[in-house]
C-alpha cells in the first residue's frame, strides 16, 4: 500500500485539519450570532418560508424536517462545539472510523444551513468550506498516514480555486489584461480593511507589478502543485505568500485563510513522519470510491473553466460536493454606498432631524476607519455593498430590512455596529440614499482626519412608514 500513503504530509495535514477546524469554527458562529434576523422565523428572508418553496432534493437540509429559531441556535452551536473538539485533536483521540464521522458532523451541519441560507449564504467561500470540508472527512487521522488521492483532490480544488479565478480576470475586465484593475479595486472593494487605504495609495508601477504577479500566481504557479515535492512545495509557499497579502489589503469573509489551509495541505513540512501500520482495506476502497466520483464529478468545472462563458462561484450538485469559483471577473470604478437614515418626525422633510444608521464593516461615517473582521463575515455589510451595485440586489430583502428597522427589532438591530435611535422608541420614518465615496487624499487625510469623501448621488429609497 505504499502506493497509497504519503507520510511525508503528516504535518501539512494536521496543520490543515487544525486550520479547517478554526474556520468551521468562524463559520458557526457567525450563523449562530446572524441568523435570528437573516433567515429566522422573523428575519428578512424566513427559513420556513423557503423551505415551503424549495423541495428537499434541490436543497437537502436538516431544516426541510423542521424548523424553529431554537433548532437552529442548538445547531449552530453544536457545530462550534464540534469545532472545538476538532481544532483541540479530539479526532486523533478516536478510532479511524470515530474520526471520520466526528469530521462529517460539522460538514452535515454547515451543509444544512448553507442550503436554506438563501441570499445570504450565496457566496463562493460557503461552497468552497463544504467541498474541502466533506474532503477532510477522508484524510484520516494520526492512525494512518495521509492518503495520496485526497492530497490529490485538495490540490485539485486549490488548483480550480486560483486558475478559476485568473481565468475570469483575464477574459473578463480589460483592467485586468492592461493591469491598472489595482488603480480602483482597493477603493472599490465590498469590505476595505484598516490598510486599503494605504494599499490604494501605493505608487501606480507597483499597482502593475501586484497585477502581474497574480497572473502569475494564478494562471502558471497552480500547474507546479502537482509537479515533484519541492516544486510543489514551492508552488504552495508562493500562493500563501499571495493570499496573506491579500489578507492585508481587504476583508473578505474566510476565502483567503481557506485558500491558505489547502496550500498548507500541500507543503512537505521538514518533519520526520511517526511509524504508523498499512491502512485498512475497508480505508482504502471507501477513499478510493469517493475520489473517483469527485473525478466524475469534476467534468463540470472543468468545462465551465474551457468555456468562454465562464461563471463564477457555482455549485453543480446540492451537496456542494464539486464547485467552480472565482473573484472580481469585473472591477468597479467608482464606489457607491447605500446610506440608511430615521427620523422621529411626523411629518418627513428634507430639513428634518435625519439620523443615520451606523453598520460594522461597509463605509458610512467618512470620519470611520475601517476595521479588520475578516476571517469573520458580516453578511449584512456584504450584500448592502452589492445593493449599492444595483437595486436589483437588494429586491428580496431590503424591504425587510426597513421594516425591522421602523419596529426597532433588536436582532436586526444587532446586525449594526449602532443605531441612533433605542429600540423601545424606533424612527416613524426611513429613507436611504445613494452616495459616491472615495478615499482622501494624503492632504485631505491630514487636513480633515477623514479616510472618505462622500458625494450626495440620489435617492435609493424615499421616506417610508410602516403600515
Amino acid at each position: 500500500m505504499e502506493w497509497f500513503s504519503a507520510s511525508g504530509y503528516w504535518l501539512g495535514r494536521l496543520v490543515f485539519q487544525r486550520g479547517l477546524a478554526g474556520l468551521y469554527l468562524v463559520a458557526f458562529l457567525t450563523a449562530a450570532l446572524q441568523f435570528r434576523a437573516l433567515i429566522g422565523e422573523r428575519g428578512m428572508l424566513p427559513v420556513p418560508e423557503f423551505v415551503r418553496r424549495v423541495p428537499f432534493r434541490r436543497s437537502p437540509s436538516l431544516f426541510h424536517r423542521y424548523y424553529s429559531d431554537r433548532f437552529f441556535a442548538v445547531c449552530a452551536w453544536s457545530g462550534c462545539a464540534v469545532a472545538v473538539a476538532l481544532l483541540a485533536g479530539a479526532d486523533s483521540l478516536l478510532p479511524l472510523w470515530g474520526g471520520m464521522l466526528l469530521w462529517l458532523v460539522p460538514w452535515a451541519l454547515y451543509l444544512s444551513i448553507v442550503n436554506v441560507g438563501q441570499t445570504w449564504y450565496a457566496f463562493g467561500w460557503e461552497s468552497l468550506l463544504l467541498e474541502v470540508g466533506f474532503l477532510a472527512v477522508f484524510l484520516g487521522n494520526d492512525e494512518v498516514a495521509p492518503p495520496v488521492p485526497v492530497l490529490f483532490l485538495l490540490r485539485w480544488i486549490l488548483f480550480r480555486v486560483e486558475f478559476g479565478a485568473g481565468l475570469i480576470k483575464m477574459r473578463g475586465d480589460e483592467c485586468w489584461r492592461k493591469l491598472t484593475c489595482l488603480d480602483h479595486h482597493h477603493e472599490t472593494q465590498p469590505m476595505p480593511g484598516p490598510l486599503s487605504w494605504f494599499f490604494h495609495r501605493l505608487p501606480k508601477p507597483l499597482h502593475r507589478a501586484e497585477v502581474a504577479a497574480n497572473h502569475v500566481t494564478q494562471l502558471v504557479v497552480p500547474f507546479l502543485l502537482f509537479a515533484p515535492r519541492p516544486v510543489a512545495t514551492a508552488a504552495a509557499s508562493l500562493m500563501i505568500v499571495t493570499q496573506l497579502w491579500l489578507v492585508l489589503s481587504g476583508n473578505f469573509a474566510w476565502l483567503n485563510w481557506i485558500t491558505i489551509v489547502l496550500a498548507l495541505s500541500a507543503v512537505a513540512f521538514p518533519a520526520d513522519p511517526p511509524a504508523v501500520p498499512g491502512p485498512p482495506l475497508w480505508y482504502v476502497v471507501v477513499v478510493l470510491a469517493v475520489s473517483a466520483l469527485l473525478l466524475a464529478l469534476s467534468h463540470r468545472p472543468v468545462r465551465n473553466m474551457l468555456s468562454r462563458r465562464q461563471v463564477m462561484n457555482r455549485s453543480f450538485d446540492p451537496l456542494h460536493l464539486v464547485n467552480t469559483y472565482g473573484a472580481f471577473g469585473s472591477v468597479s470604478r467608482i464606489r457607491y454606498e447605500v446610506v440608511v437614515e430615521g427620523t422621529a418626525d411626523e411629518v418627513p422633510r428634507k430639513e428634518s432631524g435625519w439620523r443615520e444608521y451606523e453598520f460594522k464593516g461597509k463605509p458610512g461615517d467618512p470620519r470611520r476607519w475601517p476595521r479588520q473582521f475578516a476571517p469573520y463575515h458580516l453578511r449584512l455589510d456584504w450584500m448592502m455593498w452589492f445593493a449599492a451595485l444595483s437595486p436589483g440586489y437588494a429586491g428580496p430583502w431590503f424591504g425587510a430590512l426597513v421594516e425591522r428597522l421602523l419596529e426597532g427589532d433588536r436582532d436586526t438591530l444587532g446586525l449594526l455596529r449602532g443605531s441612533p435611535f433605542p429600540a423601545d422608541a424606533p424612527p416613524r420614518y426611513i429613507r436611504a440614499r445613494l452616495f459616491r465615496y472615495r478615499y482622501t487624499t494624503w492632504r485631505e487625510l491630514r487636513e480633515t482626519g477623514a479616510c472618505w469623501e462622500r458625494t450626495y448621488v440620489r435617492e435609493f429609497l424615499p421616506p417610508t412608514r410602516k403600515p
